[in-house]
């Protein structure tokens, strides 16, 4: 098989159109295969840890603690409060009762228990008599106690009675707490983008089996592509989240790629076209923009693997496994299920909700949108522009963190738990900063360390008195600083910065590690941005053999990305509108949101791109003249395109609507942007600089690149030969 044969659509096309049901056996074979893939090796692929591929501070702090043989043991603090009267001997029963099923867990979940009745038990009953704590010592390392942590939330659930409250709060616990709320919002967002797009489909096609099957393609391109993730992460495990953005990224991309080619299809029958050559026609046009497409968005995600950090590596490996399985799938097992059900994808026909498309020359929708546009290209341009560098402006006062305990659902035990601490026993943090002890604590130098920091911290507001945690040997031990706030604060983390800067022994634990990712993330932002326009301005050089085409594309990019990331902070975090959306109004904007966004978006917004200007330049070949073939290109898939921008918006709205801070974040960014690049770029922008720039200078390639091959995405000419 040749290069030009095994990267072209209407190759594999043909191919399937000759075998079908080989083909679609094939997929389904896959499909049970990748089920039971998932069920199998899933759970042990993912982790709720985010950790570092480099080796900042935070990780040699880690390290250092694992060279001496030690551990850094995270400690669940259990919040009891008694419904009626104070908390004291009264509760001593009940709480002995919960010890006692905690430490028959076994020592490999818990390693010790204290309650207020236990030695050095003092101070665990809270002054205002309102509240007690139990401090939970878990086994292990934090990798360890995440294993146990579910074990431990059951038994303090099971503590709960009319008469008394049980929370609990501490590293896994939010974690256990923040992987449940993400499996919720996962099944929010299907439950929203799903019924949604399948209405909008029906707008577009007006008939159930066309509906169904981008749907069902999708599907299928999801459970594939979880597998994939599945063996992916047997080599290194992969950040939970990945399951979500792989949802969300297949259902965007996976209904969209299909819509196109079905379309295609249906419009080519339409035409009299033979079923068969109108797949090979469809595949050649719709099919190529789409293998193109999803050029782009891979190429843009790409950014997101040099970042050192396994949040974005697990982000970019879902959606670009995703978005390859979803390019396949219309690839080949499409246009195999097209070849089979033919015209019966027109079987259950419903009333066409959206009026018929009007020819480019009629006096529709679009044609009155870009003929004004085209009247005054100039200032449509300009003052288009000006609109979305005003949109932007926000961005400029972005504030990047995390999102902390105050901004999980109220009803979290985690939480709840936390506000207890902080109101009763006037601490609120739950996660201390720690430092290895290399060598033998009591010796005198490492006395002097320990002097050195123990001075440093006195006074501090929310720096605590250090002290060396159990199991400290000749080897060394772990020194924990308490650090009295929420670990994703900017208390806890100017606290932690304090530290670092008073002591030249590494300082780790989660505040830390927090701030070695905002630092890696604003480190590698700007290097991101470089690569992702760098790698997509080949690509589009590539498919259309244009250097105005790429420079104009990233433009206008550029500029509804940046309105993106303005609403967004506008909205989250200065709180305009917020409401409206039902979203949180946080003081942050989310750590790995700007540089997700850029790449995720960036990608998304070429799709547009690609799709559009393919039609415009097959128009433009066929002989027409600028202004005719820009007209007829925007109107001609302004039905086609909206919808799909619709589908977008529809399923990032439903991920919105979840109650996790940093997904209401993401939803609310890639909708906007798509929304924006689908209306504003597509009616103004795109019209008005091409008929600026003018004629052939919008296909303008310098001869000195005249070597470089012919990838075309638009369709070959009537009666010629496909490649």
């Amino acid at each position: 098989m040749s290069m030009t044969t095994l990267f072209s659509p209407t190759a594999w096309a043909a191919r399937s159109v000759r075998n079908p049901k080989a083909v679609i056996g094939a997929w389904i074979a896959i499909f049970f295969a990748s089920i039971a893939i998932i069920v199998t090796l899933l759970p042990s692929a993912t982790t709720t840890s985010n950790g570092f591929i480099g080796s900042p501070e935070s990780q040699q702090a880690r390290d250092l603690i694992s060279s001496i043989g030690a551990t850094d043991h995270v400690v669940e603090t259990i919040v009891l409060q008694p419904r009626g009267g104070n908390a004291g001997p009264a509760q001593r029963p009940a709480v002995e009762a919960l010890a006692t099923k905690l430490k028959a867990l076994g020592p490999a979940a818990v390693t010790s228990v204290v309650t207020p009745w236990s030695p050095g038990g003092t101070g665990l009953v809270a002054a205002n008599g309102k509240s007690l704590v139990v401090a939970v010592t878990m086994a292990g390392d934090l990798d360890v106690a995440r294993k146990h942590i579910a074990d431990v939330v059951k038994v303090v659930e099971s503590a709960r009675t009319p008469t008394l409250t049980a929370q609990i709060v501490g590293t896994t616990s939010i974690e256990h707490d923040n992987q449940a709320i993400a499996g919720t919002d996962l099944q929010t967002g299907e439950s929203i983008g799903i019924p949604i797009a399948l209405i909008i489909l029906l707008f577009v096609f007006g008939a159930a089996v066309s509906a169904l099957l981008p749907l069902g393609l999708a599907v299928m391109s999801i459970v594939v592509a979880l597998a994939l993730v599945a063996l992916v992460g047997q080599v290194s495990q992969l950040s939970f989240f990945v399951t979500n953005m792989l949802t969300m990224m297949g259902l965007a991309v996976g209904i969209d790629y299909v819509l196109f080619v079905v379309s295609r299809f249906r419009e080519e029958r339409a035409a009299g076209v033979e079923r068969d050559a109108a797949i090979l026609r469809a595949a050649s046009t719709a099919g190529r923009a789409v293998f193109f497409s999803g050029i782009t968005v891979v190429v843009a995600l790409v950014g997101m693997l040099i970042v050192p950090t396994t949040i974005f590596v697990s982000l970019a490996i879902g959606a670009i496994l995703v978005v390859l399985v979803a390019v396949a799938a219309s690839t080949t097992l499409l246009p195999a299920v097209l070849a089979v059900l033919g015209d019966r994808i027109e079987k259950g026909q419903v009333s066409r909700l959206l009026p018929r498309r009007k020819s480019a020359n009629g006096n529709g929708f679009w044609p009155r949108i870009i003929g004004g546009v085209m009247k005054r290209p100039g200032i449509s341009l300009v003052a288009t522009a000006a609109v979305l560098m005003l949109a932007a402006i926000p961005y400029g006062s972005i504030t990047t963190g995390f999102a902390g305990l105050s901004t999980m659902p109220s009803d979290m035990q985690s939480r709840q738990a936390s506000e207890v601490l902080a109101r009763d026993f006037r601490i609120g943090g739950t996660s201390p900063a720690v430092i290895a002890i290399v060598g033998d604590p009591s010796s005198p130098t490492n006395q002097a360390k320990i002097a050195a920091i123990t001075s440093f911290v006195r006074g501090d507001d929310v720096l605590g008195t250090p002290a060396l945690q159990p199991g400290a040997t000749a080897k060394g031990g772990v020194l924990a600083i308490p650090v009295n706030a929420d670990a994703f604060s900017k208390r806890a983390e100017s606290a932690v910065k304090r530290l670092r800067a008073g002591t030249d022994l590494p300082v780790g634990g989660v505040t830390a590690g927090n701030l070695d990712f905002f630092d890696i993330t604003n480190q590698y932002l700007p290097i991101v941005i470089g690569v992702v326009l760098t790698l997509s301005f080949l690509v589009l050089l590539l498919a259309f053999r244009s250097i105005v085409v790429p420079i104009v594309a990233t433009l206008m990019n550029l500029l509804s990305v940046g309105a993106a990331f303005g609403l967004l902070t506008l909205v989250s975090q200065k709180g305009y509108g917020a409401g409206f959306f039902g979203f949180q109004q946080v003081d942050t904007v989310e750590a790995w949101i700007p540089l997700f966004l850029f790449s995720v978006l960036f990608g998304l917004s070429m799709d547009y791109h690609v799709f559009l200007l393919s039609r415009i330049k097959e128009r433009y070949d066929e002989g027409g003249d600028n202004i005719e073939s820009i007209t007829h290109g925007i109107t001609s898939s302004a039905k086609l395109i909206t919808g799909a921008a619709l589908i977008m918006v529809a399923v990032f709205a439903g991920f919105a609507s979840g109650k996790l801070v940093m997904f209401q974040q993401m939803g609310f960014g890639l909708g906007v942007a798509v929304l924006i690049d689908a209306t504003i770029v597509r009616s103004v922008l795109v019209p008005a600089a091409m008929k600026l720039i003018g004629g052939k200078r919008n296909w303008f390639l310098p001869k000195s690149l005249g070597w470089l091959p012919k990838i075309t995405i638009e369709a070959p000419k009537p009666g010629g030969a496909t490649n």
